[in-house]
Protein backbone atom coordinates (compact mmCIF):
# COMPACT_ATOMS: atom_id res chain seq x y z
CA UNK A 1 0.00 0.00 0.00
CA UNK A 2 1.61 3.47 -0.89
CA UNK A 3 2.27 6.04 1.60
CA UNK A 4 -0.31 8.68 2.30
CA UNK A 5 0.95 11.82 0.96
CA UNK A 6 0.39 14.66 3.80
CA UNK A 7 -0.66 18.19 2.00
CA UNK A 8 1.09 20.78 3.54
CA UNK A 9 -0.02 24.23 4.45
CA UNK A 10 1.31 26.86 1.89
CA UNK A 11 3.53 28.33 3.57
CA UNK A 12 3.05 32.36 4.37
CA UNK A 13 5.79 35.11 4.47
CA UNK A 14 6.06 36.67 7.97
CA UNK A 15 4.93 39.97 7.97
CA UNK A 16 7.63 42.23 8.70
CA UNK A 17 8.29 42.71 12.85
CA UNK A 18 7.20 45.64 14.43
CA UNK A 19 10.02 47.16 15.11
CA UNK A 20 11.02 46.73 11.75
CA UNK A 21 7.89 49.08 10.72
CA UNK A 22 7.67 51.34 13.49
CA UNK A 23 11.03 53.79 12.55
CA UNK A 24 9.62 53.97 8.62
CA UNK A 25 5.62 54.78 9.96
CA UNK A 26 6.93 57.22 12.58
CA UNK A 27 9.18 59.43 9.33
CA UNK A 28 6.14 59.13 7.53
CA UNK A 29 4.21 60.34 10.13
CA UNK A 30 6.56 63.31 10.82
CA UNK A 31 6.66 64.60 7.50
CA UNK A 32 2.25 64.39 6.39
CA UNK A 33 2.07 66.27 10.01
CA UNK A 34 5.00 68.75 8.05
CA UNK A 35 2.52 69.06 4.86
CA UNK A 36 -0.81 68.90 6.78
CA UNK A 37 0.03 72.36 8.58
CA UNK A 38 1.23 73.85 5.39
CA UNK A 39 -1.82 73.18 4.15
CA UNK A 40 -3.38 74.80 6.64
CA UNK A 41 -1.07 77.88 7.07
CA UNK A 42 -1.05 78.58 3.44
CA UNK A 43 -5.16 78.37 3.57
CA UNK A 44 -4.87 81.05 6.48
CA UNK A 45 -2.14 82.95 4.50
CA UNK A 46 -3.70 83.26 1.47
CA UNK A 47 -7.40 83.54 2.75
CA UNK A 48 -5.93 86.94 4.66
CA UNK A 49 -4.10 87.97 1.41
CA UNK A 50 -7.26 87.73 -0.54
CA UNK A 51 -10.05 88.54 1.81
CA UNK A 52 -8.80 90.69 4.61
CA UNK A 53 -9.20 90.38 8.46
CA UNK A 54 -6.40 87.34 9.29
CA UNK A 55 -8.22 86.89 12.78
CA UNK A 56 -11.30 85.67 11.31
CA UNK A 57 -9.91 83.80 8.52
CA UNK A 58 -7.57 81.99 10.80
CA UNK A 59 -10.16 81.53 12.94
CA UNK A 60 -12.58 79.89 10.45
CA UNK A 61 -9.97 77.51 8.64
CA UNK A 62 -8.60 76.29 12.32
CA UNK A 63 -12.04 75.74 13.67
CA UNK A 64 -13.14 73.89 10.39
CA UNK A 65 -10.41 72.12 9.66
CA UNK A 66 -10.22 70.95 13.66
CA UNK A 67 -13.91 69.71 13.27
CA UNK A 68 -13.17 67.64 9.97
CA UNK A 69 -10.19 66.03 11.48
CA UNK A 70 -12.74 64.44 14.50
CA UNK A 71 -14.85 63.36 11.28
CA UNK A 72 -12.04 62.00 9.42
CA UNK A 73 -11.39 59.92 12.54
CA UNK A 74 -14.64 58.22 12.64
CA UNK A 75 -15.02 57.97 8.70
CA UNK A 76 -11.46 55.69 9.54
CA UNK A 77 -13.10 53.22 10.90
CA UNK A 78 -14.88 52.00 7.83
CA UNK A 79 -11.33 51.57 6.09
CA UNK A 80 -9.71 49.72 9.00
CA UNK A 81 -9.92 46.25 6.69
CA UNK A 82 -8.35 47.40 4.35
CA UNK A 83 -5.73 50.00 6.29
CA UNK A 84 -3.17 49.95 3.93
CA UNK A 85 -5.28 50.82 0.64
CA UNK A 86 -7.08 53.41 2.41
CA UNK A 87 -4.07 55.10 4.00
CA UNK A 88 -2.61 55.35 0.83
CA UNK A 89 -6.20 56.92 -1.27
CA UNK A 90 -6.39 59.37 1.24
CA UNK A 91 -2.19 60.56 1.05
CA UNK A 92 -3.01 60.97 -2.15
CA UNK A 93 -6.12 62.51 -2.07
CA UNK A 94 -4.38 65.19 0.78
CA UNK A 95 -1.80 65.64 -1.56
CA UNK A 96 -3.82 66.61 -4.79
CA UNK A 97 -6.39 68.60 -2.45
CA UNK A 98 -3.81 70.21 -0.54
CA UNK A 99 -1.17 70.36 -2.92
CA UNK A 100 -3.74 72.39 -5.59
CA UNK A 101 -5.55 74.49 -2.91
CA UNK A 102 -3.91 77.56 -3.43
CA UNK A 103 -4.37 77.36 -7.46
CA UNK A 104 -8.00 76.96 -6.40
CA UNK A 105 -8.40 79.55 -4.33
CA UNK A 106 -6.41 82.32 -5.97
CA UNK A 107 -8.53 81.37 -9.25
CA UNK A 108 -11.60 81.48 -7.58
CA UNK A 109 -10.93 84.96 -6.00
CA UNK A 110 -9.59 86.28 -9.77
CA UNK A 111 -12.35 85.12 -12.08
CA UNK A 112 -15.45 84.72 -9.61
CA UNK A 113 -14.82 87.41 -7.37
CA UNK A 114 -15.33 85.16 -4.27
CA UNK A 115 -13.06 82.89 -2.17
CA UNK A 116 -15.05 82.41 1.56
CA UNK A 117 -16.89 79.09 0.89
CA UNK A 118 -13.81 78.12 -1.22
CA UNK A 119 -11.47 78.31 1.90
CA UNK A 120 -14.36 76.71 4.20
CA UNK A 121 -14.67 73.72 1.06
CA UNK A 122 -11.21 73.45 1.16
CA UNK A 123 -10.83 73.37 5.17
CA UNK A 124 -13.17 71.12 5.54
CA UNK A 125 -11.60 68.38 2.56
CA UNK A 126 -8.35 68.49 3.82
CA UNK A 127 -9.21 68.34 8.07
CA UNK A 128 -11.42 65.45 7.00
CA UNK A 129 -8.17 63.33 5.20
CA UNK A 130 -5.70 64.61 7.69
CA UNK A 131 -8.07 63.28 10.81
CA UNK A 132 -8.23 59.54 8.93
CA UNK A 133 -4.26 59.38 9.00
CA UNK A 134 -3.32 58.23 12.54
CA UNK A 135 -6.37 56.06 12.73
CA UNK A 136 -5.39 54.38 9.92
CA UNK A 137 -1.51 54.42 10.04
CA UNK A 138 -2.68 52.64 14.07
CA UNK A 139 -4.44 49.83 12.39
CA UNK A 140 -1.42 49.37 9.81
CA UNK A 141 1.23 49.65 12.64
CA UNK A 142 -0.43 46.96 15.09
CA UNK A 143 -1.04 44.59 12.41
CA UNK A 144 3.13 44.14 12.62
CA UNK A 145 4.02 40.88 14.61
CA UNK A 146 5.75 42.29 17.87
CA UNK A 147 9.15 40.31 19.45
CA UNK A 148 6.85 37.89 21.15
CA UNK A 149 4.25 37.53 18.23
CA UNK A 150 6.11 35.81 15.18
CA UNK A 151 5.66 32.27 14.60
CA UNK A 152 8.49 29.61 14.96
CA UNK A 153 9.74 26.54 16.55
CA UNK A 154 8.32 26.83 20.32
CA UNK A 155 5.70 29.73 19.65
CA UNK A 156 2.09 30.06 19.67
CA UNK A 157 1.82 31.11 16.45
CA UNK A 158 -0.99 33.64 17.15
CA UNK A 159 -0.14 37.73 15.65
CA UNK A 160 -1.91 40.30 18.31
CA UNK A 161 -4.12 42.85 16.96
CA UNK A 162 -5.85 45.56 18.88
CA UNK A 163 -8.59 48.05 18.46
CA UNK A 164 -11.68 45.50 20.09
CA UNK A 165 -12.60 45.91 23.47
CA UNK A 166 -9.11 45.23 24.30
CA UNK A 167 -9.14 41.64 22.95
CA UNK A 168 -6.56 39.88 20.73
CA UNK A 169 -8.27 39.70 16.83
CA UNK A 170 -7.42 35.86 16.60
CA UNK A 171 -7.19 34.21 19.96
CA UNK A 172 -10.57 36.10 21.50
CA UNK A 173 -8.35 36.04 24.95
CA UNK A 174 -7.38 39.52 26.63
CA UNK A 175 -4.19 40.63 25.74
CA UNK A 176 -1.82 40.66 27.97
CA UNK A 177 -0.65 43.93 30.07
CA UNK A 178 2.32 44.00 28.24
CA UNK A 179 0.34 44.05 24.90
CA UNK A 180 -1.31 47.12 26.29
CA UNK A 181 1.76 49.08 27.05
CA UNK A 182 3.02 48.60 23.67
CA UNK A 183 -0.43 49.61 22.02
CA UNK A 184 -0.24 52.84 24.47
CA UNK A 185 3.85 53.27 23.86
CA UNK A 186 2.56 52.99 19.47
CA UNK A 187 -0.10 55.73 20.13
CA UNK A 188 2.52 58.34 21.86
CA UNK A 189 5.29 57.29 19.24
CA UNK A 190 2.83 58.54 16.89
CA UNK A 191 1.40 61.28 18.03
CA UNK A 192 5.35 62.76 19.37
CA UNK A 193 5.88 62.09 15.85
CA UNK A 194 2.92 64.54 14.55
CA UNK A 195 3.50 66.83 16.95
CA UNK A 196 6.88 67.38 16.14
CA UNK A 197 6.04 67.32 12.37
CA UNK A 198 3.92 69.99 12.45
CA UNK A 199 6.61 72.14 14.79
CA UNK A 200 8.40 71.48 11.20
CA UNK A 201 6.06 72.15 8.86
CA UNK A 202 5.09 75.25 10.92
CA UNK A 203 8.71 76.66 10.79
CA UNK A 204 9.52 76.02 7.15
CA UNK A 205 5.95 77.46 5.97
CA UNK A 206 7.21 81.40 6.64
CA UNK A 207 10.89 81.00 6.65
CA UNK A 208 11.39 78.53 3.38
CA UNK A 209 8.44 77.77 1.37
CA UNK A 210 7.28 81.35 1.38
CA UNK A 211 10.45 83.48 0.84
CA UNK A 212 12.02 80.55 -1.53
CA UNK A 213 9.18 79.12 -3.37
CA UNK A 214 5.59 81.30 -2.78
CA UNK A 215 2.40 80.42 -1.98
CA UNK A 216 1.04 78.73 -5.00
CA UNK A 217 4.48 76.78 -5.91
CA UNK A 218 5.10 75.94 -1.93
CA UNK A 219 1.81 73.81 -1.84
CA UNK A 220 2.43 72.16 -4.84
CA UNK A 221 5.50 71.03 -3.60
CA UNK A 222 4.31 70.20 -0.47
CA UNK A 223 1.74 68.30 -2.17
CA UNK A 224 4.23 66.42 -4.17
CA UNK A 225 5.67 65.40 -0.85
CA UNK A 226 3.08 64.34 1.07
CA UNK A 227 2.17 62.24 -2.16
CA UNK A 228 5.59 60.02 -2.27
CA UNK A 229 5.61 59.78 1.38
CA UNK A 230 2.11 58.43 1.67
CA UNK A 231 2.45 56.01 -1.09
CA UNK A 232 6.13 55.02 -0.50
CA UNK A 233 5.12 53.64 2.81
CA UNK A 234 2.04 51.68 1.59
CA UNK A 235 3.69 50.34 -1.75
CA UNK A 236 6.73 49.56 0.14
CA UNK A 237 6.56 48.64 3.81
CA UNK A 238 2.99 47.02 3.36
CA UNK A 239 3.14 45.94 0.46
CA UNK A 240 1.96 42.67 1.68
CA UNK A 241 -1.43 44.15 2.66
CA UNK A 242 -2.36 44.55 -0.86
CA UNK A 243 -3.85 42.40 -3.44
CA UNK A 244 -2.44 43.01 -7.37
CA UNK A 245 -5.92 45.33 -8.12
CA UNK A 246 -4.78 47.25 -5.06
CA UNK A 247 -1.11 48.08 -5.93
CA UNK A 248 -2.29 48.83 -9.23
CA UNK A 249 -4.89 51.19 -8.22
CA UNK A 250 -2.42 52.83 -5.74
CA UNK A 251 0.30 53.23 -8.35
CA UNK A 252 -2.23 54.73 -10.62
CA UNK A 253 -3.27 57.43 -8.58
CA UNK A 254 -0.45 57.92 -7.17
CA UNK A 255 1.55 58.67 -10.24
CA UNK A 256 -1.59 60.48 -11.81
CA UNK A 257 -1.68 63.32 -8.92
CA UNK A 258 2.17 63.56 -9.35
CA UNK A 259 1.88 64.45 -12.87
CA UNK A 260 -1.16 67.00 -12.05
CA UNK A 261 0.91 68.36 -9.54
CA UNK A 262 4.02 68.85 -11.65
CA UNK A 263 1.91 69.88 -14.62
CA UNK A 264 0.60 73.03 -12.40
CA UNK A 265 4.40 73.46 -11.02
CA UNK A 266 5.50 74.16 -14.47
CA UNK A 267 2.63 76.24 -15.35
CA UNK A 268 2.40 78.20 -12.16
CA UNK A 269 3.82 81.32 -13.63
CA UNK A 270 1.40 81.30 -16.86
CA UNK A 271 -1.45 80.99 -14.55
CA UNK A 272 -0.82 83.91 -11.99
CA UNK A 273 0.34 86.32 -15.09
CA UNK A 274 -3.55 85.24 -16.02
CA UNK A 275 -4.80 85.55 -12.94
CA UNK A 276 -3.04 89.18 -12.30
CA UNK A 277 -4.59 90.17 -15.39
CA UNK A 278 -8.06 89.00 -14.09
CA UNK A 279 -7.95 90.46 -11.39
CA UNK A 280 -5.88 94.03 -12.47
CA UNK A 281 -6.64 94.25 -16.11
CA UNK A 282 -4.21 94.17 -19.01
CA UNK A 283 -2.49 97.47 -17.45
CA UNK A 284 -0.15 95.92 -15.12
CA UNK A 285 2.94 97.50 -15.60
CA UNK A 286 5.13 95.89 -12.69
CA UNK A 287 4.22 92.89 -10.40
CA UNK A 288 6.94 91.93 -7.27
CA UNK A 289 6.96 90.27 -4.14
CA UNK A 290 8.61 91.96 -1.37
CA UNK A 291 9.72 90.50 1.58
CA UNK A 292 6.14 91.53 3.06
CA UNK A 293 3.39 91.54 0.53
CA UNK A 294 2.71 91.55 -2.94
CA UNK A 295 3.01 95.38 -5.12
CA UNK A 296 1.40 95.66 -8.20
CA UNK A 297 1.73 98.94 -10.21
CA UNK A 298 -1.32 99.13 -13.08
CA UNK A 299 -2.02 101.79 -15.54
CA UNK A 300 -1.49 103.00 -19.03
CA UNK A 301 2.16 104.68 -20.02
CA UNK A 302 0.60 108.26 -20.47
CA UNK A 303 -1.82 107.69 -17.73
CA UNK A 304 -0.67 108.21 -13.94
CA UNK A 305 -0.27 104.41 -12.25
CA UNK A 306 -2.26 103.06 -9.64
CA UNK A 307 -0.45 101.39 -6.43
CA UNK A 308 -2.07 98.14 -5.13
CA UNK A 309 -0.62 96.28 -1.94
CA UNK A 310 -1.59 92.68 -1.31
CA UNK A 311 -4.76 93.29 -4.12
CA UNK A 312 -5.56 96.11 -2.12
CA UNK A 313 -5.95 99.70 -3.86
CA UNK A 314 -2.96 102.13 -1.76
CA UNK A 315 -2.99 104.82 -4.50
CA UNK A 316 -5.34 105.66 -7.21
CA UNK A 317 -3.63 107.82 -9.29
CA UNK A 318 -6.27 109.92 -11.10
CA UNK A 319 -7.60 111.38 -7.91
CA UNK A 320 -4.95 110.56 -4.98
CA UNK A 321 -4.43 114.01 -4.40
CA UNK A 322 -7.66 114.64 -3.19
CA UNK A 323 -6.96 112.29 -0.62
CA UNK A 324 -3.32 113.64 0.61
CA UNK A 325 -3.89 116.74 0.44
CA UNK A 326 -6.77 116.30 2.84
CA UNK A 327 -4.46 114.41 4.75
CA UNK A 328 -2.06 116.64 5.11
CA UNK A 329 -2.64 120.39 4.98
CA UNK A 330 -4.90 120.95 7.22
CA UNK A 331 -2.18 119.49 10.17
CA UNK A 332 0.83 121.60 8.55
CA UNK A 333 -1.85 124.70 9.94
CA UNK A 334 0.70 125.53 12.78
CA UNK A 335 4.94 124.83 13.42
CA UNK A 336 5.51 122.31 10.71
CA UNK A 337 8.97 122.49 10.85
CA UNK A 338 9.65 118.66 11.86
CA UNK A 339 7.14 116.31 10.08
CA UNK A 340 6.76 112.82 11.01
CA UNK A 341 4.65 110.12 8.88
CA UNK A 342 3.74 107.22 9.55
CA UNK A 343 3.80 104.62 6.30
CA UNK A 344 3.33 106.58 3.50
CA UNK A 345 5.84 104.07 1.57
CA UNK A 346 4.58 105.82 -1.69
CA UNK A 347 5.70 108.94 -0.92
CA UNK A 348 2.91 110.91 -1.98
CA UNK A 349 2.39 112.15 1.29
CA UNK A 350 5.95 113.39 1.76
CA UNK A 351 5.53 115.41 -1.07
CA UNK A 352 3.10 117.15 -0.11
CA UNK A 353 4.68 117.98 3.26
CA UNK A 354 7.44 119.21 1.61
CA UNK A 355 6.04 121.99 -0.45
CA UNK A 356 6.01 123.77 2.43
CA UNK A 357 9.71 125.97 2.68
CA UNK A 358 9.32 126.04 6.42
CA UNK A 359 9.76 122.09 6.73
CA UNK A 360 13.38 121.27 8.02
CA UNK A 361 12.79 117.55 8.26
CA UNK A 362 10.73 114.47 7.18
CA UNK A 363 11.07 111.13 8.49
CA UNK A 364 9.29 108.56 6.95
CA UNK A 365 8.61 105.26 8.87
CA UNK A 366 7.58 102.68 6.72
CA UNK A 367 7.76 98.64 7.03
CA UNK A 368 8.44 97.46 3.76
CA UNK A 369 11.48 98.60 2.13
CA UNK A 370 10.47 97.62 -1.06
CA UNK A 371 7.81 99.85 -1.34
CA UNK A 372 10.11 102.64 -0.77
CA UNK A 373 12.28 101.28 -3.34
CA UNK A 374 9.82 101.09 -6.13
CA UNK A 375 8.29 104.90 -5.24
CA UNK A 376 12.08 105.79 -5.90
CA UNK A 377 12.72 104.05 -8.96
CA UNK A 378 9.82 103.19 -10.81
CA UNK A 379 9.74 106.86 -13.34
CA UNK A 380 5.54 106.75 -13.06
CA UNK A 381 5.45 106.44 -9.52
CA UNK A 382 8.67 109.08 -8.56
CA UNK A 383 6.98 111.41 -11.12
CA UNK A 384 3.73 111.30 -9.20
CA UNK A 385 5.56 111.68 -5.72
CA UNK A 386 7.98 114.76 -7.56
CA UNK A 387 10.97 112.64 -6.46
CA UNK A 388 10.26 112.85 -3.17
CA UNK A 389 12.20 110.61 -1.73
CA UNK A 390 15.22 112.12 -3.21
CA UNK A 391 14.81 115.14 -1.32
CA UNK A 392 17.58 115.67 1.29
CA UNK A 393 15.04 116.79 4.07
CA UNK A 394 13.65 113.25 3.93
CA UNK A 395 14.26 110.77 6.23
CA UNK A 396 13.32 106.60 5.78
CA UNK A 397 13.52 104.65 8.63
CA UNK A 398 12.25 100.77 8.09
CA UNK A 399 10.78 99.62 11.22
CA UNK A 400 7.06 98.62 12.43
CA UNK A 401 5.82 102.36 13.68
CA UNK A 402 4.92 100.79 17.16
CA UNK A 403 7.80 99.50 17.63
CA UNK A 404 9.89 102.62 16.32
CA UNK A 405 8.07 104.80 18.43
CA UNK A 406 8.25 102.92 21.63
CA UNK A 407 12.08 103.52 21.44
CA UNK A 408 11.65 107.06 19.90
CA UNK A 409 10.38 108.33 23.09
CA UNK A 410 13.59 108.39 24.63
CA UNK A 411 16.16 109.35 21.86
CA UNK A 412 13.97 111.62 19.90
CA UNK A 413 15.84 115.00 20.86
CA UNK A 414 13.53 117.67 19.36
CA UNK A 415 9.82 116.45 19.33
CA UNK A 416 7.80 116.28 16.13
CA UNK A 417 5.37 119.70 15.30
CA UNK A 418 3.06 117.37 12.52
CA UNK A 419 2.64 113.50 12.68
CA UNK A 420 0.59 111.79 9.93
CA UNK A 421 -0.92 108.93 9.89
CA UNK A 422 -1.25 107.52 6.29
CA UNK A 423 -1.93 103.68 7.00
CA UNK A 424 -4.63 101.00 5.80
CA UNK A 425 -7.63 101.09 6.79
CA UNK A 426 -8.27 99.93 9.97
CA UNK A 427 -10.48 97.59 8.95
CA UNK A 428 -7.33 95.55 7.77
CA UNK A 429 -5.98 93.67 10.68
CA UNK A 430 -2.24 93.63 10.70
CA UNK A 431 -2.70 97.42 10.87
CA UNK A 432 -5.27 97.37 14.05
CA UNK A 433 -2.25 98.02 16.52
CA UNK A 434 -1.57 101.28 14.85
CA UNK A 435 -5.00 102.55 15.55
CA UNK A 436 -4.98 101.39 19.24
CA UNK A 437 -5.28 103.50 22.46
CA UNK A 438 -1.59 102.45 23.14
CA UNK A 439 0.01 103.53 19.74
CA UNK A 440 -1.14 107.15 20.46
CA UNK A 441 -0.24 107.44 23.51
CA UNK A 442 2.98 107.25 22.27
CA UNK A 443 2.47 109.51 19.21
CA UNK A 444 1.29 112.19 22.33
CA UNK A 445 4.66 111.53 23.83
CA UNK A 446 6.91 112.35 20.42
CA UNK A 447 4.73 115.53 19.83
CA UNK A 448 5.00 119.03 20.28
CA UNK A 449 2.36 120.94 22.92
CA UNK A 450 0.50 122.68 19.90
CA UNK A 451 1.77 119.83 17.55
CA UNK A 452 -0.84 118.51 15.40
CA UNK A 453 -1.93 114.45 14.43
CA UNK A 454 -3.50 113.61 11.50
CA UNK A 455 -5.07 110.57 10.74
CA UNK A 456 -6.85 108.20 8.03
CA UNK A 457 -9.81 106.55 9.94
CA UNK A 458 -11.13 104.88 6.75
CA UNK A 459 -14.50 105.87 5.44
CA UNK A 460 -17.00 107.70 7.33
CA UNK A 461 -20.23 107.14 5.09
CA UNK A 462 -19.22 102.96 3.90
CA UNK A 463 -17.55 102.21 7.93
CA UNK A 464 -18.81 104.74 10.05
CA UNK A 465 -18.18 102.31 13.05
CA UNK A 466 -14.55 101.65 12.18
CA UNK A 467 -14.24 105.35 11.80
CA UNK A 468 -15.98 106.61 15.20
CA UNK A 469 -13.73 104.09 16.80
CA UNK A 470 -10.67 105.60 15.97
CA UNK A 471 -12.24 108.79 17.03
CA UNK A 472 -13.13 107.63 20.60
CA UNK A 473 -9.80 105.82 20.45
CA UNK A 474 -8.06 109.30 19.96
CA UNK A 475 -9.83 111.09 22.78
CA UNK A 476 -9.09 107.93 25.11
CA UNK A 477 -5.29 108.72 24.42
CA UNK A 478 -5.80 112.17 25.36
CA UNK A 479 -6.28 114.24 22.27
CA UNK A 480 -9.20 116.56 21.31
CA UNK A 481 -10.42 115.67 17.67
CA UNK A 482 -12.01 117.32 14.65
CA UNK A 483 -13.34 115.43 12.12
CA UNK A 484 -13.54 115.59 8.47
CA UNK A 485 -13.89 113.91 4.60
CA UNK A 486 -12.87 114.05 1.42
CA UNK A 487 -14.59 112.64 -1.88
CA UNK A 488 -13.06 111.01 -4.78
CA UNK A 489 -13.60 108.47 -7.40
CA UNK A 490 -11.97 105.21 -6.98
CA UNK A 491 -10.88 103.00 -9.80
CA UNK A 492 -13.21 99.87 -10.51
CA UNK A 493 -11.66 97.57 -9.05
CA UNK A 494 -12.20 97.09 -5.14
CA UNK A 495 -10.69 93.95 -3.54
CA UNK A 496 -10.67 94.89 0.10
CA UNK A 497 -11.98 97.72 2.53
CA UNK A 498 -9.19 100.00 2.10
CA UNK A 499 -9.67 103.12 -0.02
CA UNK A 500 -12.34 101.82 -1.66
CA UNK A 501 -16.24 102.12 -2.27
CA UNK A 502 -17.55 98.94 -1.00
CA UNK A 503 -21.17 99.95 -0.71
CA UNK A 504 -22.35 99.14 -4.06
CA UNK A 505 -20.07 96.32 -4.27
CA UNK A 506 -18.38 96.93 -7.42
CA UNK A 507 -15.48 99.58 -5.88
CA UNK A 508 -17.00 101.87 -8.95
CA UNK A 509 -18.50 105.68 -8.29
CA UNK A 510 -17.42 108.29 -5.69
CA UNK A 511 -16.07 107.33 -2.30
CA UNK A 512 -15.27 109.16 0.55
CA UNK A 513 -11.92 108.82 3.06
CA UNK A 514 -12.39 109.82 6.70
CA UNK A 515 -9.81 112.00 8.56
CA UNK A 516 -9.49 113.15 12.12
CA UNK A 517 -7.45 116.01 12.95
CA UNK A 518 -5.88 115.45 16.88
CA UNK A 519 -4.24 117.90 19.21
CA UNK A 520 -2.95 116.68 22.79
CA UNK A 521 -5.19 118.41 25.44
CA UNK A 522 -9.06 118.96 25.18
CA UNK A 523 -9.52 121.54 23.26
CA UNK A 524 -10.48 120.89 19.65
CA UNK A 525 -8.13 121.72 16.41
CA UNK A 526 -8.87 124.69 14.04
CA UNK A 527 -10.02 122.90 10.59
CA UNK A 528 -7.93 125.31 8.28
CA UNK A 529 -4.93 126.24 6.21
CA UNK A 530 -1.57 127.84 7.02
CA UNK A 531 -1.01 130.80 5.71
CA UNK A 532 2.10 129.89 3.72
CA UNK A 533 0.22 126.75 1.89
CA UNK A 534 0.85 126.18 -1.47
CA UNK A 535 -2.29 126.30 -3.93
CA UNK A 536 -4.04 123.27 -3.94
CA UNK A 537 -6.69 121.27 -6.51
CA UNK A 538 -9.20 120.03 -4.09
CA UNK A 539 -8.88 122.01 -1.25
CA UNK A 540 -9.79 125.31 0.65
CA UNK A 541 -11.12 126.60 3.74
CA UNK A 542 -14.96 126.71 2.18
CA UNK A 543 -14.21 122.96 1.35
CA UNK A 544 -12.94 121.88 4.87
CA UNK A 545 -16.15 123.62 6.65
CA UNK A 546 -18.34 121.68 4.11
CA UNK A 547 -16.33 118.23 4.68
CA UNK A 548 -16.63 118.60 8.60
CA UNK A 549 -19.74 119.36 8.72
CA UNK A 550 -20.28 116.45 6.21
CA UNK A 551 -18.61 114.03 8.88
CA UNK A 552 -20.19 115.38 12.02
CA UNK A 553 -23.77 113.86 10.26
CA UNK A 554 -22.73 110.53 10.62
CA UNK A 555 -22.15 110.82 13.96
CA UNK A 556 -23.53 107.97 16.39
CA UNK A 557 -23.41 107.27 19.70
CA UNK A 558 -20.45 106.85 21.81
CA UNK A 559 -18.04 103.86 21.21
CA UNK A 560 -16.00 102.17 23.19
CA UNK A 561 -11.99 102.87 22.51
CA UNK A 562 -9.72 100.19 20.83
CA UNK A 563 -6.72 99.05 22.80
CA UNK A 564 -4.20 96.39 21.89
CA UNK A 565 -5.83 93.47 24.31
CA UNK A 566 -9.27 94.22 22.60
CA UNK A 567 -9.37 95.35 19.02
CA UNK A 568 -12.77 97.05 18.09
CA UNK A 569 -12.56 97.54 14.64
CA UNK A 570 -13.80 95.23 11.29
CA UNK A 571 -17.14 96.61 11.39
Amino acid sequence: MPPKRVRRAPVRRPEPPRRTVRFPVLAVVFVCAACGLVYELELVALASYLIGDSVTQASVVLSVMVFAMGVGSLLAKRLRCRAAVGFGLVEAGLALIGGCSAMVLYASFAWLGESRYVVVAFSLAIGVLIGAEIPLLMSLIQRAPGPADRSGPGRSGRSVRFGRSGRSGRTGRKGSPGDEDDAAGTVADLFAADYVGALVGGLAFPFLLLPWLGQLTGALVTGAVNAVAGGGLVLWVFRRDLTPRSRALLIAVNVSVLAVLATATVLVDDFEQAARRAVYGDRVRVALHTELQEVVVTGSREGPPDLFLDGRLRVAGQDEYRYHEALVHPAMNGAHARVLIVGGGDGMAAREALRYPGVRSVTVVELDPGVVRLARTDPALATLNAQAFRDRRVRVVHADAFHWLRGATDRVQERYDVVISDLPDPGITPSTKLYSEEFYGLVGQVLTPAGRFAVHAGSVAGRPRTYWTVDATLRAAGFATRPYSASGRTPGFAAGPDRADRSSGTGQGPGDWGFLLALPGSRPPVLGLAADAPRLRSLGEGTLAAAARRAERGRGPELPPSTLVHPRYGG
